[in-house]
């Protein structure tokens, strides 16, 4: 496969991964706030909007109409949602004849849903059915592309981007929501804390809510909480998981290519996914959560980078050679 065709599916898959986090912190803050006094919502945009990397006011006043503006519509954001569907529309028209006209239906009809709405100004900044909309929209797309798709090494670079950006946003929500939820992770129950709320909010932002009490019931622990997100090996939304996922998906790209799997960016996805099989969670916790995520984090970015130095920006003379 040509580098350029991998690139493109790689990032077309990470913008859309992109939208539907920020769709879905956007939708369950909207839904928290009408049961929130003033000054916890006031917090709590803050951080939605750390989360989702959005520039913030000067002054430090915001209403949530201002937030979604900025986090869903506002082009001078580059991971607001309207930016990343057109940046994954755009990836997606460049290989136009690597992927489906199913997949490109999906994508295309939400482009143009997306435009339509910011242009006619038909919007209600405050209409949770919006975002839940744009998820669903994006699910429908990646349901498409597994279903009708060969999964050769393009649907794996789809795999490596999906996973890989699913891998760094739940890390980075985790370290947000838990630094400021800090005085809150003793490891007791929170039926009766005024952080309840809010820990149900960071479990509903990762789509996890039924799946954790599946496995905790109701009780929801922060080091509980933390271990389903971050340690999990079956929940499709946690950290473990997705890099579980990244690595089969290039050792997949690595059989198909007869790469050599002792080049870089495999011991970094090796070494990554065994630091979160084997770790414990209390020890983590013990020895400092945020560090912890932080390290992930970097270990995340360096596997973008030795995946470009592989895959996308090696010397020709380097593979003409090999």
């Amino acid at each position: 496969m040509l580098s350029r065709v991998a690139d493109n599916l790689y990032w077309m898959s990470r913008y859309l991964e992109r939208a539907e986090h920020g769709a879905r912190l956007l939708a369950v803050h909207l839904n928290l706030v009408l049961d929130q006094e003033e000054e916890t919502a006031a917090l709590r945009r803050h951080r939605v909007l750390s989360a989702l990397y959005a520039p913030e006011d000067g002054d430090g006043a915001l209403s949530d109409a201002h937030m979604v503006q900025m986090v869903a519509f506002q082009l001078e954001n580059a991971n607001s949602i309207v930016n990343c569907i057109r940046a994954a529309r755009e990836n997606a028209r460049q290989v136009r004849e690597q992927i489906n006209l199913e997949m490109w239906q999906e994508l295309n009809q939400l482009y143009l849903y997306l435009r339509n709405i910011n242009l006619v100004g038909k919007r209600d900044d405050g209409d949770v059915g919006f975002f839940e909309e744009v998820i669903e929209r994006i699910q429908l797309f990646q349901g498409v592309t597994d279903a009708t798709m060969n999964h050769g090494q393009g649907w794996q670079f789809i795999q490596i981007g999906r996973f890989l950006e699913r891998a760094l946003s739940t890390a980075h929500l985790l370290a947000i929501e838990f630094d400021a939820l800090a005085q809150h992770v003793g490891g007791r129950t929170l039926a009766d804390e005024p952080t309840y709320l809010e820990w149900l909010g960071l479990l509903k932002a990762c789509a996890a809510f039924e799946a954790y009490s599946k496995v905790y019931t109701f009780d929801l622990q922060p080091s509980h909480i933390a271990e389903f997100l971050l340690l999990n090996e079956e929940f499709p939304r946690s950290v473990n998981f997705s890099i579980i996922s990244v690595q089969n998906a290039l050792n997949a790209v690595a059989e198909a290519t007869e790469t050599h799997k002792g080049t870089r960016v495999y011991r970094l996805s090796g070494r990554l996914r065994s630091s979160l099989e084997y770790a414990d969670i209390g020890e983590i916790m013990s020895s400092g959560f945020g560090d912890y995520l932080a390290d992930v984090q970097r270990q995340c970015l360096a596997i973008h980078d030795a995946i470009y130095q592989v895959y996308v920006t090696y010397p020709v003379e380097e593979k003409l050679a090999s």
